[in-house]
């Protein structure tokens, strides 16, 4: 009895964990769709005119930390590139403490050999997708567009795109889905592509 409530226990722990992941990557989703409402509302098959420029309640413009700069990895020069070294670093952030949650797990001396064998099982998959978004992240910005980020999910796969100068075309949207199939083989109904200053 006692192994079947770790089991139920360590269960439920990963299911709150894909639960917080998913709601941490859906938030932005929100985000973004209210940003479109405040615009002209331009979708683009599946992309979406979205601002992408976090405000305060002021209206004024959150400047990440230095600290969050420099972990990033990217220059803050401009709104775009703080936006999507935010979007990173926040990805990272979810995606670590995950992990840390799933690690307590796996070492844990106690816990059932099942359960031990899940939680890696899940890190190896959180693992998995962080190198997939990472390839589909430079393949986008090798075909000529300046800044793009990914999160994958349960639900699909989410690119966020630096708007080209005349906006995302036809022929853009359906050059990202490519990559973004060749590279995890969701359907492109899994696929958002939206795009943003």
């Amino acid at each position: 009895m006692k192994k079947k409530g770790a089991i139920y226990s360590v269960i439920a722990l990963m299911l709150c964990v894909a639960v917080y992941l998913n709601w941490s990557y859906n938030r932005g989703d929100d985000d973004f769709s209210a940003a479109s409402n405040t615009d002209d509302g331009k979708i683009l098959g599946q992309a979406q005119l979205v601002d992408g420029v976090s405000q305060t309640t002021e209206g004024q413009q959150e400047e990440p930390t230095e600290a969050a700069q420099e972990s990033s990895g990217f220059s803050t020069g401009s709104e775009g590139d703080s936006y999507f070294a935010e979007a990173r670093l926040s990805r990272q952030k979810a995606r670590d403490e995950a992990v840390g949650i799933l690690n307590v797990t796996v070492e844990n001396e106690s816990a059932a050999e099942d359960v031990k064998a899940a939680a890696s099982e899940s890190i190896q998959v959180m693992a998995q997708s962080a190198m997939k978004e990472s390839r589909i992240e430079n393949l986008v910005i090798a075909k000529g567009y300046d800044e793009c980020v990914v999160f994958i999910n349960d639900n699909g796969v989410n690119v966020i795109v630096q708007k080209p100068e005349n906006g995302l075309q036809q022929e853009d949207i359906a050059r990202i889905r490519d990559i973004v199939i060749s590279e995890t083989g969701v359907s492109a109904e899994q696929i958002k592509i939206i795009e943003t200053e």
